[in-house]
């Protein structure tokens, strides 16, 4: 029997096979090398998004950072006394600094939710300054909230001696861009469910009727929105006695909406009976006349605290978010502070936010996906001032 025949591999082949190997050895390298800086550049942006969306999720980011630091503060702005939560990060090289702006909320600065966001954002190394604005835990808005933004804004430069970010939400949104215009050098600044122009906002909670570009829309709204409108007109009233009634007339029907005010509205003088007009009133045409019925100060109260014509002041960039159904604030309004950046805003309309009535399970899940990329696209850009 003849012996087997002997494989011969030629020094060529061993070559291209050893090469080869190499190769797919590099081309590993090179993948693990790609995998790890997507996870340095995109990684925080990531989890900050996934824990925002998803709160269960934050038990994670024990295991990757340490809980932050907070503590209470006292700012000088123009004679008083602003007080605030500060907010460090526990580890590491911080990474930016952002003030955040509550909005009408009893609870100011120590929102649940509030609070959530800025533990979020100081585990991934910002520090955050979030000043208690006692207007617009009021439900009010005097004008005084631009210059304790301006004030933080400067206090937290000298806390992290670097560049800082301003958002603001709902009704803190107007405010926070007033504030963010008048700092040079601002990176970043947020309105996320904000408005342009509060004469929109007074059209929309009345008559629930609002447009964009020849595009007009209408839903029906919550009563209660009324009440919030009067508690907001009740700081831009002149008159003591008007304002001190049209005060507990928004209190009272805030504590119970079904509640009977007529022993406070019997005493109203001409500005409280124009405030009060144009808070019951559901008719569309008549909201520019009944706005033109209040008083001069009141009127420029209205122009001076809506940030549409400020935010092209901006030395930054703006980030814009809102929720599609939001029904105290129309999402319109978010399109129009971007359209008047002229090309220098990031926006996205979540469309499952205040999500009502049944979907079909594919539309629910596109749209989820889409509000998934555009909270991670946002969430990256605020990460990366």
């Amino acid at each position: 029997m003849s012996p087997p025949a002997r494989r011969h591999v030629s020094y060529s082949g061993q070559m291209l096979d050893l090469v080869g190997r190499r190769g797919l050895g590099l081309l590993a390298l090179v993948a693990i090398v790609l995998a790890l800086g997507l996870i340095v550049r995109f990684g925080p942006a990531l989890a900050f998004s996934a824990a925002l969306a998803a709160p269960r999720l934050e038990g994670w980011l024990t295991w990757v950072s340490r809980a932050p630091v907070r503590e209470s503060v006292f700012l000088p702005v123009e004679g008083r006394r602003l007080e605030a939560d500060l907010y460090r990060p526990a580890s590491g090289t911080p990474r930016g600094a952002i003030v955040l702006v509550h909005g009408l909320s009893r609870a100011g600065r120590r929102h649940v939710e509030l609070m959530r966001l800025a533990q979020l954002l100081a585990r991934e190394g910002e520090f955050v300054l979030v000043p208690q604005l006692d207007g617009l835990a009021a439900f009010r808005l005097s004008g005084d909230e631009v210059a304790d933004i301006r004030a933080s804004a400067r206090y937290l430069a000298g806390v992290s001696h670097g560049p800082v970010a301003i958002a603001g939400f709902s009704f803190g949104a107007g405010p926070a861009l007033l504030a963010a215009a008048d700092l040079p050098g601002l990176p970043v600044a947020g309105s996320f469910g904000g408005y342009a122009d509060l004469r929109n906002v007074i059209a929309y909670v009345t008559t629930g009727v609002f447009t964009f570009h020849g595009q007009r829309y209408q839903r029906r709204q919550e009563d209660y929105n009324r009440w919030k409108l009067l508690a907001l007109l009740v700081g831009f009233v002149t008159s003591a006695p008007d304002r001190a009634r049209l005060a507990a007339i928004a209190d009272r029907k805030l504590a119970d909406p079904s509640a009977t005010t007529e022993d406070l509205e019997g005493g109203l003088g001409d500005e409280g009976r124009a405030v009060t007009a144009l808070v019951l009133n559901r008719r569309e045409e008549a909201v520019d006349a009944l706005i033109e019925r209040l008083s001069p100060t009141a009127r420029a109260a209205l122009a001076g605290l809506s940030p549409l014509s400020a935010v092209r002041r901006l030395s930054g960039r703006l980030l814009v978010a809102h929720g599609a159904d939001d029904d105290s604030i129309p999402f319109t309004e978010s399109l129009r502070l971007a359209e008047a950046t002229q090309g220098r805003a990031s926006i996205a309309v979540f469309r499952t936010f205040h999500h009502t009535g049944p979907e079909p399970l594919w539309h629910s899940l596109s749209a989820r996906a889409a509000d998934a990329w555009n909270l991670f696209r946002l969430a990256d850009e605020l990460l990366a001032h």
